[in-house]
């Protein structure tokens, strides 16, 4: 028979059976708000839908803005940068474009009276009927230019738009010759992958990793000057060492491998993978102590730190890998960041009570509940309104 103490929480399995769950004490992390000096890492950040908004699937969104801006204060807190209006945040999930613009204004307002550092997302998401490169090229150019408005680096998002239309590499380098040609200060390049979206499949031209590979690194050499760095979703470390060792001069590598990101950031010695990820959302405590003790030099205590941080994050964006916004604002929820756990496009409903219920017991592992009792609280009550009951 198990005994149950008031630090105990029940959390439910596929086979019906119940798993105890003993909370361990909150621990006291050190903030952080201040850059790192070893590596540049952004954290992707997901908003918060309003709860009364009519959020529901095909609807505009309705954001809770305060929540929204404070879980950015609170990345902000632990040394990240933010990575705004990215699929995070529910780009082509629910996110539509006059959200998406009131976010990035929001955002970048709020970075720059904090001193932070901000990039956001453009893309070609706001236009319905795009039947040539060009008519994305144009796309493109529009949001790049308000992102600019905003103050914020930009971010080119990969374009389903444009996998649609493409008939080749020459297409890819012919819209984003044009959109790097234009502007204003060095961007971030986003190759996401078909795990995370599968209207993406064969981005750049090709459905071969290495052909397209070679496509993107002959974008990134004719406009060196242009690019601050890439970053690559493709949740392969192998791939990702041999394109970080490949690209030119002064263009870092942001992994946005929510699987490898401990190794990929601590490097093999002779080059390193910066950040922007999405996992970062979730374990910012934890990924700010590991960073600090890079900064020191201590390798032991960034991979003691980093190392209970990466079986949330494989859970988190387990397969289908483009729901796992649903186990950031959940985290975020069971956190206290929210008043409540409703995402906008009625995400909320995109992973299972078992998944959800099993991020608790993980995040309770890498000590990343900072009020145990409250996120135990808020399990239960959640639980029992999905019917689950011990």
């Amino acid at each position: 028979m198990t005994v149950l103490t008031d630090r105990d929480v029940r959390i439910p399995g596929a086979d019906g059976r119940w798993e105890v769950v003993r909370l361990h004490e909150p621990r006291a992390w050190t903030e952080h708000p201040a850059p790192f000096r070893s590596r540049v890492a952004f954290a992707a950040a997901h908003v918060v839908a309003d709860p009364l908004g009519e959020n529901v699937p095909g609807a505009p969104a309705v954001v809770d803005w305060d929540a929204t801006l404070g879980f950015r204060r609170h990345l902000f807190r632990y040394g990240f940068g933010v990575a705004e209006a990215m699929d995070t945040a529910q780009r082509n999930m629910g996110l539509d474009w006059p959200a998406v613009q009131e976010l990035v204004r929001r955002s970048a307002h709020q970075a720059e009276e904090l001193g932070a550092r901000i990039a956001s997302g453009a893309g070609t998401d706001h236009r319905d009927r795009l039947a040539t490169p060009a008519d994305v090229r144009e796309a493109y150019l529009e949001q790049v230019g308000f992102v600019e408005s905003t103050g914020s680096q930009v971010i080119v998002m990969a374009s389903r738009q444009l996998a649609a239309v493409a008939a080749g590499p020459d297409d890819y380098l012919a819209v984003y010759d044009a959109v790097l040609g234009q502007v204003r200060e060095p961007v971030i390049l986003h190759w996401l992958g078909e795990m995370f979206d599968p209207q993406l499949r064969g981005y750049w031209g090709s459905t071969d990793v290495a052909a397209a590979t070679a496509t993107f690194l002959d974008l990134v050499a004719a406009h060196a000057d242009k690019v601050d760095g890439v970053k690559v979703s493709l949740l392969s470390a192998d791939h990702e060492t041999g394109l970080r060792a490949a690209l030119p001069d002064g263009v870092r590598l942001y992994t946005g491998d929510d699987f490898n990101y401990p190794q990929l950031i601590r490097g093999d010695g002779t080059h390193h993978s910066d950040a922007l990820l999405g996992a970062f959302a979730a374990v910012a405590p934890a990924a700010s102590a590991a960073l600090a003790a890079l900064d020191a030099g201590d390798l032991a205590a960034y991979d003691a730190e980093m190392a209970p941080t990466l079986p949330l994050s494989r859970h988190v964006f387990e397969a289908p890998t483009w729901h796992y916004k649903t186990g950031i604002a959940f985290l975020s929820w069971l956190c206290g960041h929210q008043p409540g756990f409703t995402m906008v496009g009625g995400l909320q409903s995109a992973r299972s009570v078992v998944h959800l219920g099993r991020l608790l017991a993980l995040a309770n592992d890498a000590r990343l509940l900072p009020d145990p009792d409250l996120a135990a609280h808020r399990l239960g009550v959640w639980l029992e309104g999905a019917g689950v009951r011990p």
